[in-house]
């Protein structure tokens, strides 16, 4: 006999129990008030024609949250189609940098120092004003793989990028935050 709890789904209670969350959760990866509105409502109306499919296994609020990731990754990838851009292949270690932001030479162990220097609220608003002043694309690859630890693989197939292109974002996109950092907190 299993001990695993059986989850139900009550869709007359998602409004009140979830929405806030899910804007909230929304919000920060698309950051525009409309469209984060607008992706919620779509996950309610996706959820409701789903719910056959829901086996009991997550909370309510974990599969609601599993379709909400894929209606954003969904919105940017249709965006990002619409704009037909081009693939950027550039080798940007052609000095003794090489392999300097490679994913395997990453530190794994940042010890207590980052995490009291985060505590920082002033640093914290600064960051996340970086975050935000970087163009949509970068901003989304960089949440996903840094902040919310999606594997690169996934990231490639959800965006239909390649995973050069993947490091080659970013690698740019930490150099902007870095710069902006160095602009707005370092040297105020």
């Amino acid at each position: 006999m299993s001990n695993k709890i059986k989850h139900t789904l009550d869709s007359s209670k998602w409004v009140d129990l979830h929405s806030d969350y899910m804007y909230n959760y929304t919000i920060t990866r698309v950051n525009d008030h409309e469209i984060a509105k607008d992706l919620v409502q779509e996950t309610f109306f996706s959820s409701l024609k789903a719910m056959k499919n829901f086996k009991g296994e997550a909370s309510e609020r974990t599969w609601l949250i599993s379709i909400l990731k894929r209606k954003i990754i969904d919105y940017y990838r249709k965006k990002n189609s619409k704009k037909g851009q081009a693939e950027v292949r550039m080798n940007f270690y052609e000095d003794d940098r090489k392999g300097k932001w490679l994913e395997e030479r990453a530190p794994t162990v940042w010890g207590n120092a980052g995490e009291k220097n985060m505590e920082n609220n002033e640093l914290k608003s600064a960051l996340e004003k970086c975050i935000a002043n970087l163009s949509e694309k970068y901003r989304l690859v960089f949440l996903l793989k840094t902040v919310q630890n999606y594997e690169s693989e996934e990231i490639c197939n959800e965006l239909d990028i390649t995973s050069s292109n993947l490091w080659v974002i970013i690698h740019r996109a930490r150099v902007q935050l870095k710069n902006c950092l160095e602009r707005t907190w370092f040297n105020s």
